[in-house]
């Protein structure tokens, strides 16, 4: 497959496409899902929440940790987490515009 043009987009595309390539896992939605729920710093608690392996949670967790819609504190042997507000609510503009309402035709095809 070749390379990815992201010059060819506009720099709102290629942050759409990041957030959606980041939170493609079901996994990943959960994580979210329950962070917000928690609305605080959640420790440990993931592993026995999503029923994975800590080292599949923990890959998972580096993948929005990556694409900066979590974050992250080390508090002795453990590392906790919870939502980036900044960039939640900067994605949750980009997907609000991008899904904005519109008039769609029962039948377009």
């Amino acid at each position: 497959m070749g390379a990815t043009k992201n010059e060819l987009f506009t720099k709102e595309q290629n942050d759409i496409a990041a957030m959606a390539k980041a939170i493609a896992h079901p996994a990943r939605i959960a994580i979210l899902q329950y962070l917000v729920k928690k609305n605080a710093c959640v420790c440990g608690d993931l592993v026995e929440e999503l029923g994975l392996a800590q080292a599949t949670t923990s890959q998972h967790l580096k993948e929005l940790k990556n694409a900066g819609i979590i974050q992250g504190t080390i508090e002795g042997v453990s590392v906790c987490y919870c939502i980036e507000p900044k960039v939640w609510k900067r994605y949750k503009a980009l997907f609000e515009s991008f899904f904005k309402e519109v008039d769609l035709k029962q039948n377009c095809c």
